[in-house]
């Protein structure tokens, strides 16, 4: 009876030992800062001879819920001959596992694609999409979303 009581307090012990590693791995371990705000409208950045514009639907930017990505690339940018782009959704500082939103050719030098942010238990809201453009080209949008 001693021994199973003491085997049911360690395996309750390494349970919340586990849980309070997880929690902490969500909100430990990154200087990034958010240097777009696509609640406010489109968030633009520089890579190479590109301008590139994100968008992301719906406003205000929540968790857990389909949200729609536009990539735009200005008139002035050399054109793009591929059909399909990814744009990597990961968490800073923390390995969130894969997860990448395939943007489809819309239009002339415009993208569009849907995927989900979700949401990290420990309330943590810093979230950063990387376009992968080319091996030396990835632009990255660091943001914040919203419950």
């Amino acid at each position: 009876m001693v021994y199973r009581n003491r085997m049911k307090h360690g395996w309750l012990w390494s349970c919340s030992l586990y849980l309070v590693l997880a929690l902490v791995s969500c909100s430990s371990g990154t200087d990034a800062i958010p240097d777009c705000d696509p609640h406010a409208g489109t968030c633009t950045k520089q890579a190479g001879d590109y301008t590139i514009m994100l968008d992301i639907s719906p406003k205000p930017v929540p968790h857990m819920k389909e949200l729609t990505f536009e990539l735009s690339f200005s008139s002035d940018s050399p054109p793009i001959s591929s059909d399909t782009l990814l744009l990597d959704l990961s968490m800073p500082g923390m390995d969130m596992g894969k997860n990448e939103v395939v943007l489809r050719r819309v239009g002339e030098s415009r993208y569009s694609g849907k995927g989900i942010i979700v949401k990290c238990p420990s309330g943590r809201t810093l979230w950063r999409a990387t376009l992968l453009l080319s091996e030396n080209l990835k632009p990255a949008y660091t943001f914040n979303v919203r419950d």
